[in-house]
């Protein structure tokens, strides 16, 4: 489903970018199959969805001029892993960002692609490894101020879920890690409301402000909860260079802004 919004508040639901099978083959699905991670990107006139069909077909791409719809046939890429993004730099260049495995490592993989097509046009490369949290996953890369970031999510889905990020004055690294990494995390935070923080996204709204979108749940009763993972949204600003959540203060559920 897609949404739209002109505060980040209030969300209307104004289509879907995966509707008919021929973009959403879901024979023999299993429980956590399907569907994986859409990352969702606008470009010269056009939006991008791209994302993991992990019962059939891999990663793709679909397309469309108005986000309501229609949206295109997909593009496949060929490569294993889950949680594709989208960087579109200067010069025509796009990067594919998503997990993988090179060489028995694995890590954040990195490769130029062709976003019509899904070609790959160069090779792959393990960019960042993380901070030492298992299963980094979940890769955005931004270009900001001459940098390229990299926010990715570490610790696995549960309450060991975090967000960290690097930056490197080329796409390809090397990439150094933020001084206070992570910079989203929950994991210590046995009394909120809030646990599992991670799988982020940013976003400027249009008077410049910034705003991160992530994932997170609500137990209900200690170490459980029955809604799911849920999407939270919260304040972040730039200071000396890196991003800074909320503040430096944790998540709640009614924040200053």
């Amino acid at each position: 489903p897609v949404f739209h919004s002109r505060d980040l508040v209030n969300w209307e639901q104004i289509g879907h970018a995966l509707d008919r099978e021929s973009q959403l083959p879901l024979h023999g699905c299993r429980p956590s199959g399907g569907i994986y991670a859409p990352t969702i990107r606008y470009h010269e006139g056009i939006f991008y969805m791209i994302t993991t069909n992990v019962t059939g077909g891999g990663n793709l791409i679909v397309t469309a001029s108005d986000p309501a719809g229609p949206w295109s046939e997909p593009v496949y890429i060929d490569h294993q892993g889950i949680d594709p993004s989208l960087l579109f730099d200067e010069g025509g260049k796009v990067y594919y960002t998503g997990t993988g495995r090179i060489d028995g490592k694995k890590g954040i993989v990195m490769f130029e692609v062709n976003p019509a097509t899904g070609c790959i046009l160069s090779e792959k490369k393990i960019i960042w490894q993380g901070t030492g949290g298992r299963h980094p996953e979940g890769p955005h890369q931004y270009k900001i101020g001459g940098w390229y970031y990299l926010m990715i999510s570490e610790g696995g889905t549960e309450f060991g879920h975090m967000v960290t990020m690097a930056r490197s004055k080329s796409p390809w690294g090397p990439y150094e890690p933020c001084p206070h990494n992570p910079i989203l995390t929950h994991r210590d935070q046995e009394n909120s409301p809030i646990a599992a923080t991670g799988h982020a996204d940013l976003v400027e709204a249009a008077d410049g402000s910034w705003w991160m979108v992530f994932l997170a749940y609500r137990e209900s009763e200690k170490h459980f909860h029955h809604l799911g993972r849920e999407t939270f949204l919260c304040p972040v600003a730039w200071e000396a260079g890196w991003l800074r959540v909320n503040g430096g203060k944790v998540i709640t559920l009614e924040m200053d802004c």
